[in-house]
């Protein structure tokens, strides 16, 4: 079986994600949508929320699967039988870096990475950007499924 996993912190996950994801669940046996566990990383969004969100609207891709964790994302991969890392590319300074980690992840654990061009409509997407449109009331439709809609301008109007 050919696994992948495409890592991230997903907060929250957008069309961008959702792209690459759909792509590679085309692509392989099996998906896991890993998200980051960070404690030092502000987040909107609690691990738990996010993996619940990623499930919801994955669920239509039976080959996709949702997990969370900390540390080693290679030592993760090691110990679920995952053969490579697929990682979205924006931009060249997506890959500036990418490509940094996908050297160091092949020399720790031999642990190959597969880079996916993002499709030129989410090019610019990030969910960074994405909450700062919300912050300000700006229209969010265009970037996240209808259902993560709600709980981020919600989650933004507590702060």
């Amino acid at each position: 079986m050919k696994r992948v996993v495409c890592p991230g912190s997903f907060d929250p996950i957008t069309f961008g994600h959702l792209d690459i994801i759909k792509r590679a669940s085309a692509l392989f046996d099996e998906v896991i949508i890993a998200v980051l566990v960070n404690t030092t990383k502000k987040t909107l969004f609690t691990v738990d929320e996010r993996l619940a969100m990623i499930a919801e609207v994955t669920r239509e891709y039976p080959n996709v699967r949702v997990d969370s964790w900390r540390g080693l994302l290679v030592d993760y991969c090691e110990a679920h039988d995952v053969q490579a890392i697929v990682k979205g590319l924006r931009a060249v300074t997506d890959f500036d870096y990418e490509l940094q980690m996908s050297q160091i992840n092949l020399q720790l654990k031999g642990i190959e990475t597969l880079f996916m061009a993002t499709a030129p409509a989410h090019s610019f997407l990030s969910s960074s950007l994405v909450k700062e449109i919300a912050t300000f009331g700006g229209d969010i439709s265009a970037y996240l499924p209808a259902s993560i809609i709600p709980k981020v301008t919600e989650r933004l109007s507590a702060r």
